[in-house]
């Protein structure tokens, strides 16, 4: 009887054992593997269009708001071109400024540095970040110096909120928050369950793969759009992110160390 009741009470201490996961991780930029199929640009006769883009967008490049649909972030956009190297990006939704961003062309038509600020739905701060591109092909003649595909080489000089994401575990799931507000709480049974704070994304399923892996599958309205596996290290001091964008058919891999 007594070796009974030891083993009701120690159930529920290793249950509630700490996960691996459980604590706040820190994206390190500079170990970032990012997706080796271009983005795709062309800039001429006053018309910008974003190949690449899902769905892509096609706007006079006049300086004024144009709608475009299908995008969970904006619902106009605006380019206005500063220079023969150089474009400037505004993005609106419901008529409030949501994103910002400057293209500037330099080393000879062949790096492509962008700027970008944008407001997250959860009230959080105006974060901001800057992406480095390499030329892979060439616009053609006469377009704008940002015509052309480009491949991504290195994010940098990111909102240290942007950077930042904590985890929880449960006895059957996990809760997720990040720096800037999105969170969301579900349980390892594949099921969908709402993501709150980010428009891109509605809700997510996650299964656990095992005690250092969990699978988690992003969902927009119950369509896929990205599939990650989140794996800790055995010394649990660093969280390895390999995701798979199902929109843009891309690949990226992303290290965050423990905090």
């Amino acid at each position: 009887m007594k070796r009974l009741v030891l083993l009701v009470l120690l159930v529920p201490l290793f249950a509630c054992a700490q996960s691996p996961f459980d604590g706040s991780w820190r994206v390190d930029l500079s170990k970032a593997e990012l997706p080796k199929k271009p983005d795709t640009y062309l800039l001429q006769n006053g018309t910008y269009e974003c190949e690449t883009c899902v769905p892509p967008i096609e706007v006079k490049a006049d300086g004024q708001d144009h709608q475009v649909s299908g995008h969970p972030y904006y619902d106009t956009i605006n380019i206005r071109v500063i220079d023969d190297n150089t474009i400037e990006t505004t993005s609106k939704k419901g008529g409030n400024v949501v994103g910002t961003g400057t293209s500037i062309v330099s080393d000879g038509g062949n790096r492509l540095t962008e700027r970008f600020s944008w407001k997250p739905e959860t009230g959080a701060a105006q974060q901001s970040g800057t992406a480095v591109s390499t030329r892979v092909a060439k616009g053609p003649p006469g377009s704008h110096a940002i015509s052309g595909s480009w491949r991504g080489e290195k994010l940098q000089d990111f909102s240290q909120d942007a950077m930042v994401v904590s985890y929880q575990t449960t006895s059957d799931g996990l809760s997720m928050k990040a720096g800037t507000g999105e969170h969301y709480e579900a349980k390892f049974d594949g099921k969908d369950y709402p993501y709150i704070g980010d428009p891109g994304v509605t809700s997510i399923s996650l299964k656990k793969i095992d005690a250092n892996t969990i699978e988690e599958t992003d969902k927009r309205e119950g369509k896929i759009i990205a599939v990650s596996r989140l794996t800790v290290a055995p010394d649990g001091k660093t969280l390895k992110i390999n995701m798979s964008d199902k929109l843009h058919g891309t690949t990226s891999t992303f290290i965050a160390t423990k905090q």
